[in-house]
C-alpha cells in the first residue's frame, strides 16, 4: 500500500508531529507511513483522511501486489 500523507501534509504545511497529534498517534507512526513501512489500521487511516477532508482513497492505494 503506498500513501500520498507527505504531498498532503506539505499542502497543509504541518509537520508529521502535528498530524500525530491530530490523529493521536507517535510521530514515528506518521514516518513510518509515509516511508511505506506500516499499514494504518482502517480507523487510522479514516483520521488522516478526515484531517485532509479527502477519501480514504485519494491518500491511500492498494498495491496490485498486496
Amino acid at each position: 500500500m503506498t500513501n500520498t500523507i507527505r504531498i498532503e501534509r506539505a499542502i497543509l504545511n504541518i509537520t508529521q508531529a502535528e498530524l500525530a497529534e491530530k490523529v493521536n498517534v507517535s510521530r514515528q507512526t506518521i514516518n513510518a507511513m509515509e516511508s511505506n513501512k506500516y499499514v494504518p489500521s482502517t480507523t487510522l487511516a479514516l483520521k488522516i483522511a478526515r484531517v485532509f477532508q479527502k477519501r480514504i482513497e485519494d491518500i491511500f492505494t492498494l498495491e496490485d501486489t498486496d
